[in-house]
């Protein structure tokens, strides 16, 4: 997390920079709606895999035409699943996971071209972004009873058993790095729209509950009981062959991303001057 704190300082220190050298200030309000999609142990190389609806809402204050700072609610849902995969040792594993995000993020933008909400003089231009956020998740997934349990409870990778006591249960609330490109357009004095795609490189590598190596079973069926030992192992290997080998990459954290379009309201301009006192 001290990553995460020294990235928000620079973030912080580079926005300030931008204010002050500012000439004009514009504030918008908008939402956003598209796509939401993970990557990580159970989908580890192939973007806009398994993509599901997403959507948020944001205020942007543009300091002047080329930097401006965006906070953004989004909400989104990503899944995985071994079974969907050509990898044979995923196809083994046979995992799968099923989490709803909630975001908040602080972002600054930098414009390609000079640009300003209801400026048709200067109405498109590219843009960068990057940020830090705070997000939310709980991974799930469904038993052979038909019902969807949570994971994180459970110590699907013998958290918070006796038998394991240096393998703590992970938290649910984690920092992100989220940063990315787009596009954004005025379609008039009032409204402008966007097209924008980020990434979010997280600081956890239980986004979908798999990381480590496969608890013993015993000990899983004893200490959380017989849901925790079948989420826990899916595969139609022997019990005593996964016991103690790789059940996910521990060495790469997992990342999500979200793919929106967006509309915002030109909510105030700062005036311009009389040219009697120009």
């Amino acid at each position: 997390m001290s990553l995460a704190m020294k990235y928000l300082s620079v973030l912080s220190l580079v926005l300030l920079i931008s204010a002050s050298v500012s000439k004009a200030q514009y504030s918008e309000f908008g939402v956003g709606a598209g796509v939401s999609y993970y990557m990580g142990d159970l989908n580890p190389d192939v973007p806009f895999k398994k993509v599901l609806p997403a959507g948020g809402v944001f205020y942007r204050y543009n300091f002047n035409d080329r930097f401006s700072a965006r906070g953004m609610f989004s909400v989104g849902y990503v899944m995985g699943d071994d079974a969907k995969s050509k990898v044979q040792s995923q196809l083994e594993r046979n995992l799968r996971f099923e989490s709803w995000l909630f975001e908040f993020a602080i972002t600054g933008e930098f414009n390609f071209f000079k640009y300003a909400p209801g400026d048709m003089q200067h109405p498109i231009t590219p843009f960068l972004f990057g940020g830090i956020a705070v997000f939310k998740f709980n991974p799930r997934a469904t038993a052979g009873d038909g019902h969807t349990y949570e994971l994180q409870p459970l110590g699907t990778e013998g958290q918070g058993t006796t038998y394991y006591p240096d393998r703590k249960k992970y938290s649910l609330t984690n920092a992100a790095i989220p940063f990315g490109l787009g596009v954004k357009a005025n379609i008039s004095k009032t409204f402008s729209v966007g097209l924008e795609w980020g990434m979010r490189y997280t600081f956890t590598d239980y986004l979908d509950d798999v990381s480590g190596t496969y608890a013993s079973p015993d000990v899983i069926q004893a200490e959380r009981g017989d849901i925790a030992y079948e989420l826990a192992n899916r595969s139609n290997l022997t019990d005593e062959v996964l016991e103690g080998r790789q059940r996910g990459n521990s060495k790469t954290n997992d990342w999500y991303s979200f793919a929106m379009v967006t509309l915002s309201f030109n909510l105030k301009a700062k005036p311009a001057k009389c040219p009697a006192y120009q």
